[in-house]
């Protein structure tokens, strides 16, 4: 079976300067600085699918890591992504076409946290993403097997960065 990667993104930090509602938070100038600076990584992977929530803060940090340097022609947005919780995203990444071989999710806190410590091993790095996954944090997990079978504790956690611009 072939070995998939899965890199989590959390959106870039967004603005409460702004009268929206959560679900239309825009990105501060930090968080889009940030978020080209997650670009410049995710350029570095050559990624099938990117699965995204449909809140603007998400949408936005997107746009900035293509303009970082991210690639990807299939780029989905759902609106489960955004409220969902992790076992709800893992049945989407179960859903996966086996030809995905990297998968990029970009989401929010607590679920995507949650989501890594479940699915990785723990290992030192894991304990980091425990204590905390801020803002534009970006991790990527390796997995060997069909993405139907990805499981708890099948994972592992290869790289934890927190991009800054």
């Amino acid at each position: 079976m072939a070995s998939k990667t899965l890199i989590v993104l959390r959106h870039a930090k967004s603005s409460w300067q702004t009268a929206e509602a959560d679900l239309r938070r825009p990105l501060s100038e930090r968080g889009e600085r940030d978020a080209l600076a997650a670009g410049a990584i995710l350029a570095e992977y050559s990624l099938d699918v990117v699965l995204a929530s449909t809140a603007t803060r998400v949408q936005e940090t997107w746009t900035k890591a293509v303009e970082g340097g991210a690639r990807c022609r299939d780029v989905r947005v759902s609106e489960l992504i955004y409220h969902a919780w992790p076992g709800e995203v893992l049945a989407e990444l179960h859903e996966l076409d086996e030809s995905v071989h990297t998968a990029l999710l970009i989401g929010h806190q607590p679920t995507l946290g949650d989501l890594i410590t479940s699915l990785a091993k723990p290992s030192p790095l894991t304990e980091r993403v425990e204590a905390k996954f801020p803002t534009s944090g970006l991790a990527v997990l390796t997995y060997r097997g069909a993405w139907k079978t990805l499981a708890e504790g099948k994972a592992t956690l290869k790289r934890f960065e927190i991009p800054r611009g």
